[in-house]
């Protein structure tokens, strides 16, 4: 009973360091995907709500020489509702503002995801298509040619190629 015992205690540690090892090839692609896809899909929302912001400001240019009194409509979640520029004027202003905030809040995530992506990158060596091959990266793939010679294919230090 004590050899086995011994035998699967030795089995723990093999199956613990084929984590270590690290995700697949794949896995790395994938999760790096994603990542540029967040921080595209936030760009894009980023840019969005620019242009409203810009549409609020030409509406609120155009409404600070007009009486006051006069009435004017406003779309609210698709119904026209008919108000005055007294009323109007601070809820564009408000609004304008609370998009400037939201535009700067995603532009900060957008640095913290594009510092995140980078990092990714270096950890896992990840290169992209047509990107500087005759640069200082062209130590890496010497490297990957050694560990292949080696054995070592499994290794993670071989970089991956990311279209």
């Amino acid at each position: 009973m004590a050899a086995n015992g011994s035998n699967a205690a030795s089995k723990v540690p093999n199956s613990g360091g084929a984590k270590q090892s690290g995700p697949s090839a794949e896995q790395v692609v994938a999760t790096f995907q994603r990542m540029r896809q967040e921080q595209r899909s936030m760009s894009s929302k980023a840019a969005e709500l620019e242009m409203e912001s810009n549409e609020h400001s030409l509406v609120i240019d155009t409404l600070k020489d007009v009486d006051p009194s006069r009435k004017c409509f406003r779309l609210v979640g698709g119904v026209l509702v008919e108000r005055t520029v007294k009323e109007v004027l601070p809820a564009l202003q408000t609004n304008k503002e609370q998009i400037a905030k939201i535009i700067e809040s995603l532009n900060g995530k957008m640095q913290d995801k594009g510092r995140e992506l980078t990092e990714y990158r270096e950890r896992y060596n990840i290169r992209l298509v047509g990107e500087g091959e005759g640069d200082a990266q062209g130590q890496p793939p010497t490297s990957s040619k050694d560990a292949g010679d080696a054995g070592g294919n499994h290794k993670s230090a071989a970089g991956v190629l990311v279209s």
